[in-house]
């Protein structure tokens, strides 16, 4: 069902038009997260608490790239504010890598990293930036900030972000959440390494709360058309319910129409019964008693995607640990729903379910699997990893949070969709992310392997919170 939603503010600039010139062995655009080429995703890792050159929470990202055997932390890059080329320079408190997103925004073959930096004080305390880094046969290399007109009307600028060809125009786009008077910026493509954005719009309006703005983004191709749609999630402004929404960019005011999801705080895009229209999985972690769309111990609602976006005549799929066929039980703090994931693990042609857990066990942490068919989301053969299955490495202590983040994405190379699991609390804050392989029957727990921040360069002074921010 379609929601107007009134108050709205939207604010234009229209630059130049630019002409993309396209590299000839770019034909296809490279597919996201795969930052050299070579047919494998590369896990890009952010650590927004990271200390660098000594100041304190000016954050980090590593990057550790895919091989046959999965991610491979010998083959890795390393980014700061203080790394050669980037913009910028590390401060206290900038948060750099507190959100991530990649497409291949200058169309050359190798996808791009984008890095959300809502700390940095561009223009005036806590303005925010983003910062764009480029693929190449090599890996990532070579930088600019993406910015956009509204400087100075916005604080925060990078807490969330996504990427694709939001407004249908053949380029990819980004999309930028905020705080204050600008919560939510389009900045349209072409975007190259020398030229500026061709345009850009921002809006607000009384949906979510200007305090909190938009606070994650994702996207896909729920109609089925061939071009994504933005999901959004925020608080609303008279009560700081979790509130989330599909909305249509290439629709001039997108927030003026948009379609009402189950409210909650993450969410991941995939096509789960194989039908054409990806599906959305929206993560809720709070209890009842802390937001009207919560649950005990936590919920995931899934809901299946159609031609007019949400799909007609379907009820969404409300999943808690309380589920039949789901593992465990739901229990207060548990936390069901941190982190979601959509991938095809198996390579049966329906998205998979990855479901953090990152209250379990005094916080410990857990995630679950569960398999797409054509039918939809199946409970049937779901299964729950923690640091004590056996096969992972390490072991469950409490405060680890392992399951905050997860990723389905095919690091290998064989077009199955491998798990990675990050635990911000391992180690007294320092974190680590796992890596699960995946098979033609699921995922396997042999040659799973872990590192930490130390491992890929990024110091463990402080609480660096490795894997607060996962590529997704």
């Amino acid at each position: 069902m379609r929601t107007r939603i009134t108050a709205v503010l939207l604010a234009a600039a229209a630059l130049t038009p630019l002409t993309l010139t396209v590299p000839a062995h770019a034909a296809t655009a490279a597919a996201p997260w795969d930052f050299d080429g070579d047919g494998r995703t590369d896990l890009a890792i952010g650590a927004p608490g990271a200390t660098v050159s000594g100041k304190a929470k000016a954050g980090a990202v590593s990057v550790v790239y895919g091989s046959t055997s999965g991610p491979k932390t010998s083959t890795r890059t390393l980014l700061t504010q203080d790394t050669a080329g980037l913009p910028g320079a590390a401060e206290a408190d900038d948060a750099f890598g507190s959100a991530l997103a990649s497409a291949d925004l200058d169309r050359d073959g190798y996808a791009d990293l984008l890095i959300g930096v809502p700390g940095e004080d561009a223009y005036d305390t806590d303005n925010g930036s983003v910062t764009l880094v480029w693929g190449s046969a090599t890996g990532l290399s070579g930088a600019r900030s993406l910015s956009s007109p509204f400087d100075r009307d916005y604080d925060r600028y990078g807490q969330t972000l996504a990427a694709g060809d939001f407004d249908n125009d053949g380029d990819p786009d980004v999309a930028v959440g905020s705080t204050g008077p600008v919560t939510l910026t389009l900045v349209s493509g072409p975007v190259t390494r020398t030229s500026s954005p061709n345009g850009a719009s921002g809006s607000r309006n009384d949906w979510w709360s200007a305090t909190t703005g938009v606070t994650h983004l994702s996207s896909g191709d729920v109609t089925g058309d061939g071009h994504p749609r933005a999901v959004l999630h925020g608080r609303a402004a008279h009560n700081g319910a979790a509130t989330t929404a599909l909305a249509d960019m290439t629709i001039g005011n997108y927030t003026d129409w948009l379609q009402d999801l189950p409210g909650g705080f993450v969410s991941a895009v995939g096509d789960i019964d194989g039908d054409g229209h990806a599906d959305i999985a929206v993560g809720n972690d709070r209890e009842a008693s802390a937001d009207p769309a919560g649950a005990l111990g936590g919920r995931v609602s899934v809901v299946y995607g159609g031609p007019a976006g949400i799909g007609l005549g379907r009820a969404p799929l409300v999943l808690t640990q309380d589920t039949a066929g789901v593992p465990g039980a739901a229990e207060k703090g548990d936390r069901f729903g941190s982190g979601v994931a959509l991938g095809d693990v198996n390579g049966d042609g329906y998205a998979d379910l990855a479901i953090g857990t990152p209250g379990e066990n005094s916080a410990a942490g857990a995630v679950t699997v569960l398999y797409g068919s054509a039918a939809g989301l199946t409970t049937k053969g779901a299964v729950s990893y923690t640091q004590n299955t056996a096969g992972v490495p390490g072991g469950s202590e409490n405060g680890d949070r392992f399951g905050e983040r997860v990723t389905l994405t095919d690091t290998t190379g064989d077009r199955r969709a491998d798990l990675a699991v990050s635990a911000p609390g391992e180690n007294a804050g320092d974190g680590a992310l796992w890596s699960l392989r995946a098979t033609a029957t699921g995922l396997t727990t042999s040659g799973a392997t872990s590192f930490g921040p130390g491992t890929t360069g990024v110091s463990t002074a402080g609480t660096p919170g490795y894997g607060t921010a996962l590529a997704s």
